[in-house]
């Protein structure tokens, strides 16, 4: 599985997509912007080249458009969204493509707090996403617990992407991914079953940024130095 390869963020004008398209533009990714309106993702892409400068290789494009572009793909959409965006996108999938969620099942989808979880019937949003995909697909849980705001800024975060999936290539892909935002880094947390528990630190730390009023993140302690390469 190459290591660059064009990156599809499906929701991208939202800010935690526009965030990664963000960072991963000043990193040399090649990145589409996907939304349902053409017309608002070419606008995003255009403020990320503003941002970026004019070699930014950012593009927008129709959700559908852009899952036809690649084979890897970047979730950032409102839980209530998810299913309804994957049914619709299934045709357009590419065979074999490798979709990154960063979807929470977060209570505030259906008028509840943001700081605890839906019960999502699979285990998680990632889990769900498996059973709407095109079988031979592969879904890895990444990118939860970065402040879009911080994403959309300019420094360098302080805080770890934990990265499940049942595939090894596709987690080392995404870690290596995550490793292009300065300040992060990327840790295998095991198998996309795990990924009901980041959901749920999420949902921890959407109450403490609330109640706190910052940007919090995560990090992990006490590892090897293999585990944060």
């Amino acid at each position: 599985m190459p290591d660059s390869r064009t990156i599809a963020i499906l929701g991208g004008t939202g800010a935690a997509g526009m965030g990664l398209a963000l960072r991963w533009a000043r990193a040399g990714e090649t990145v589409i912007i996907g939304s349902r309106d053409a017309a608002r993702a070419e606008q995003t892409a255009e403020k990320i080249k503003q941002k970026v400068g004019g070699d930014a290789r950012v593009s927008g494009m129709e959700n559908a458009a852009a899952c036809a572009a690649t084979d890897l793909l970047v979730l950032t959409v409102p839980f209530e969204g998810q299913a309804a965006l994957l049914k619709q996108l299934k045709p357009a999938i590419r065979p074999g493509s490798v979709l990154i969620d960063a979807t929470v099942a977060l209570a505030a989808s259906v008028g509840g707090r943001a700081s605890r979880t839906l019960g999502v019937w699979q285990g998680s949003s990632a889990q769900q996403a498996v059973e709407l995909l095109p079988k031979g697909m592969t879904v890895v849980a990444a990118f939860h617990n970065l402040s879009a705001d911080l994403l959309n800024g300019d420094n360098p975060l302080d805080c770890d992407v934990i990265v499940c999936s049942d595939d090894p290539d596709a987690l080392q892909v995404t870690r290596k991914l995550a490793a292009k935002i300065p300040g992060v880094r990327a840790i295998d947390g095991g198998k996309l079953e795990n990924a009901r528990i980041l959901e749920q630190i999420t949902a921890l730390l959407v109450g403490l940024n609330i109640r706190h009023k910052g940007h919090g993140g995560i990090r992990i302690t006490g590892l090897p130095p293999q585990a944060y390469e």
